[in-house]
């Protein structure tokens, strides 16, 4: 059988493209999601270099999957205009899950070691932390988390003991958050948090989009003895309005792949983990 190496060549190209594209459609889409709208002007800056019919092009793209509505100069997200509960679950999740899965199936069964019975822990919400929670159907320990969708997870193993704090429902990733959530964070203890985050550079450390999560993320890594990241490697070089903490507030980073030099040197220096 012969082989055509300009084809296989192309092939690959292709691909490596195509993962591009999704990455940033799904990052204006978490934008969006998280700051309700924006603007092209705004989306010109954070992606110096696509061009503007390309963004253009790809918020075409997310409001033909009723991702988000299209207005004059930006977009809107749908979930600020439409107050479906199932609506704005499924759109959300129904993008994030299908990211990398595999990746945050590999995070997961790294992470679940570092549970220890018989510890108060927190954990935190959103698409990677939803695949390590469904590893903990055993084992006795404390749980606080301000996801929802885990806290009903977790529900499953009769042996824990699940903590939901109060405040405000974002139905974009099923968390809460705000004033009640904060004050809840502040009056207990924390021996260990697994926390998520929606970006990463070494310069700006662990960042998120939302004030409210912003606040209640600083809280618990303030809180808990010992803070664990798990990141898939889609979140990595993309800084997001809100650093939650540095890379020296943290014991353990868990990814996907392999860090590169830059990021092992400064960890050599913080004394973080890279799992």
């Amino acid at each position: 059988m012969l082989y055509n190496n300009t084809g296989m060549k192309k092939n690959n190209i292709l691909m490596r493209e195509g993962d591009k594209l999704q990455d940033r459609r799904l990052s204006i889409f978490e934008l969006i999601e998280q700051q309700g709208e924006i603007s092209i002007h705004e989306l010109e800056t954070l992606f110096p270099d696509v061009s503007s019919m390309t963004l253009r092009r790809d918020l075409d793209y997310l409001e033909s999957k009723n991702k988000i509505v299209k207005i004059k100069g930006g977009a809107k997200s749908l979930s600020h205009l439409s107050r479906s509960l199932f609506q704005d679950v499924e759109g959300d999740y129904g993008l994030r899950e299908s990211i990398n899965a595999a990746g945050k199936h590999l995070i997961a069964e790294k992470a679940t070691p570092l549970i220890e019975s018989g510890r108060s822990i927190y954990i935190d919400a959103g698409s990677t932390i939803m695949q390590f929670v469904r590893y903990l159907k055993t084992g006795r320990f404390s749980v606080i988390t301000n996801g929802v969708n885990a806290a009903l997870e977790l529900s499953q193993n009769q042996s824990a003991t699940v903590n939901l704090v109060g405040g405000e429902l974002n139905r974009n990733n099923m968390s809460v958050s705000g004033g009640g959530a904060l004050e809840h964070i502040r009056n207990i203890n924390i021996d260990i948090a697994f926390m998520a985050a929606s970006g990463f550079t070494v310069e700006d450390g662990f960042s998120n989009g939302s004030f409210d999560e912003f606040e209640l993320k600083r809280e618990v890594v303030k809180k808990a003895k010992k803070t664990v990241i798990l990141m898939d490697s889609t979140k990595l070089g993309k800084t997001m309005p809100y650093t939650f903490c540095t890379l020296a507030d943290v014991d353990y980073l868990i990814m996907d792949q392999p860090a590169d030099a830059q990021l092992l040197a400064e960890a050599k220096k913080t004394g973080t983990i890279i799992l």
